[in-house]
């Protein structure tokens, strides 16, 4: 029963045994591949020197430039709807009429009021004629006179009042026909032909939104406001909008205006960027991916940040020599572009770094590089290849994230 007891134990032992032998022979095997001069297989990167776009990224929300509610001024029955849903318009064109015959009567009527009034008008002039002849002669008394030539200004400003009812009754006329304010896209339907509509219906007839161009609503950190108005102020900064997963350029366009005030809920600063939207990729209420270029670092030494380590000292990279052996270089980074760091000092162009296997390195290592991955930027190298943005364009972000923009001394990489 004992012997029964204990082999279960014993097997278990021999088993653990076993494994930390063969992790030994395992660790061993390298330490004497190490010591042996036994390259490791590692993936490089090459150190460039390029400009990078320095880029900031914020969250916005399309927004029409310009959107009005078209609605009735007069009332009446709709005659006839001239527009379909979702019809392009154009500014002026005729897009609803209402019933215009009472308003044509109404001018008639004024017109006819009118007429009355100036042939009164006229027949109190030339009465005012002769008593004024007649006073002179001293046949009428001063006040007959006084008399007649009230008589004459009244009728002509009765006259004026008719010629202001003319116009009034033009005015509704033209209130008949529903044109459109703006070049723009009719919304959904609100109304059908023999529909009554009055000027003191809340609801409106139709929305006719300016698609052409339209704007984006997005904010920033207030920290890098003062940034972005530095660089506004020297010139017109370039705005890409990208879509909801922030690999698709949508449209490009320029940065408008700053609010005049910071969120202090949010500490966020409200910006508007404007974009022609000739493709109609951009759309009211859609959410996007801003990404506002500021400036350009020129001839930035640029490296992965799969190439720099974290060490005790500060930020690293394992440089490979042309021996093919290792070298550990302390770097300083000026910022990150998303997966690409720019380094102020301890690199050069040309180098070669170490991307991927640095925990089987350490300095004198040998290495055996298996393939070069050059650093990808978030934007074209050169600032002058920053042209607009065409839709279905992809981001050159190696991420599916916004790309992160943090400065650790944006000043030194201008």
């Amino acid at each position: 029963m004992r012997f029964r007891t204990t082999l279960p134990f014993l097997i278990l032992s021999l088993l653990t045994v076993t494994a930390c032998n063969k992790s030994n022979s395992q660790a061993a095997q390298n330490a004497a591949r190490n010591a042996a001069g036994a390259p490791v297989p590692v993936s490089v990167a090459p150190v460039l020197k390029q400009d990078v776009p320095i880029i900031l990224t914020g969250l916005g929300t399309v927004q029409a430039y310009n959107t009005v509610t078209l609605k009735t001024r007069v009332d009446g029955q709709i005659m006839t709807v001239n527009f379909r849903e979702g019809q392009e318009v154009r500014k002026g064109q005729l897009l609803a009429v209402i019933d215009p015959r009472p308003y044509e009567v109404a001018l008639e009527t004024a017109r006819a009021n009118l007429a009355r009034d100036q042939a009164q008008l006229n027949t109190a002039r030339a009465n005012l004629a002769r008593s004024k002849a007649l006073l002179a002669a001293g046949v009428v008394a001063q006040q007959d006179f006084d008399t007649q030539e009230a008589s004459a200004g009244q009728f002509a400003g009765t006259v004026q009042a008719d010629q202001a009812a003319i116009d009034n009754a033009k005015l509704n006329l033209v209130y008949t026909r529903i044109t459109s304010p703006l070049d723009g896209r009719v919304g959904l339907r609100l109304i059908d032909p023999g529909n009554m509509v009055h000027a003191a219906d809340t609801t409106g007839m139709l929305v006719v939104t300016q698609m052409r161009p339209i704007a984006v609503l997005f904010t920033l950190p207030e920290d890098q406001l003062p940034e972005v108005l530095t660089q506004s102020h020297r010139g017109t900064l370039q705005v890409q909008a990208f879509s909801r997963d922030d690999q698709t350029v949508l449209a490009t366009g320029k940065l408008e205006t700053v609010d005049n005030q910071i969120d202090v809920t949010t500490g966020t600063a409200k910006l508007k960027a404007v974009f022609d939207n000739k493709d109609g990729a951009l759309w009211p209420n859609q959410f996007v991916n801003i990404h506002l270029q500021i400036s350009t670092a020129k001839d930035a030494i640029v490296v992965p940040m799969a190439a720099i380590q974290r060490g005790p000292d500060g930020s690293l990279a394992y440089v490979v020599g042309d021996d093919k052996k290792i070298t550990v270089q302390p770097v300083t980074i000026a910022l990150t572009q998303g997966n690409t760091a720019l380094i102020s000092s301890g690199l050069q162009a040309g180098q070669l770094v170490v991307t991927e296997g640095q925990d089987k390195l350490q300095a004198g290592s040998l290495v055996s590089p298996k393939n070069t991955v050059p650093p990808r930027t978030t934007a074209p190298a050169n600032a002058q290849d920053v042209s607009p943005g065409k839709h279905g364009q992809k981001n050159p972000t190696a991420d599916n994230t916004p790309v992160a923009k943090t400065a650790e001394n944006m000043g030194g990489a201008r």
